[in-house]
C-alpha cells in the first residue's frame, strides 16, 4: 500500500509499505477514504517530537470502510463506514470506564518513556511518535485499528 512516511526532520514521503494485518482478535483493518493533516503533524514534520523513526506512517485523524474484522470485535462488520479519533483506548481500564480515553492505562506500550519525557503518561496515538506507542497512522491506504470496539465509530 502507499503511505505517507516520516523520513527525518522536514522529510516526509509517499512510499510503498506492507499492508497492515490483524495483530489481535480485537482489531479491525480500515481502507482509508479520508485523512487529515493536523496542526500537531507540523510538530513531527519540524522535528519537535522525539522518538520518530524512519518509515513511521503518519496520520492520527482518518476515516474509511472496514475491510477485515477480528474474531472478538462485536460492534463492526465488513463494509461499515467508520471514523477513527486520534487516541487509542483499551475501553476497559479505569480511565476508559469514565470516558477519559486519552488517559488510557493500557494502549501505550511505551508509557514509561512517555512519563519520563513528559512527566505524565497517556494513551497511544496513531502515527505520532514511539513515545505514544509507535502505532502506524492513517495517512495510508489501509490502517489497523486496535481495540476496535473502543476506537472506531459509525
Amino acid at each position: 500500500m502507499k503511505a505517507v512516511v516520516w523520513m527525518g526532520k522536514k522529510d516526509m514521503r509517499v512510499e510503498n509499505m506492507p499492508d497492515p494485518v490483524l495483530l489481535s482478535k480485537k482489531d479491525i483493518i480500515v481502507q482509508v477514504s479520508s485523512t487529515a493533516i493536523c496542526g500537531s503533524d507540523l510538530h513531527l514534520y519540524n522535528g519537535h517530537i522525539p522518538t520518530m523513526k524512519e518509515y513511521d506512517i503518519m496520520g492520527h485523524e482518518f476515516m474509511g470502510e472496514v475491510v477485515e474484522v477480528g474474531a472478538e470485535v462485536k460492534n463492526f462488520r465488513k463494509g461499515d463506514r467508520v471514523i477513527i479519533p486520534f487516541p487509542i483506548a483499551c475501553g476497559c481500564c479505569h480511565f476508559c470506564s469514565f470516558g477519559m480515553t486519552s488517559a488510557c492505562d493500557n494502549s501505550n506500550p511505551n508509557a514509561g518513556q512517555t512519563e519520563e519525557a513528559m512527566s505524565q503518561t497517556g494513551a497511544a496515538i496513531y502515527g505520532y511518535s514511539h513515545l505514544f506507542g509507535g502505532y502506524d497512522g492513517g495517512q495510508a491506504e489501509y490502517a489497523r485499528v486496535p481495540f476496535a470496539d473502543a476506537n472506531a465509530f459509525k
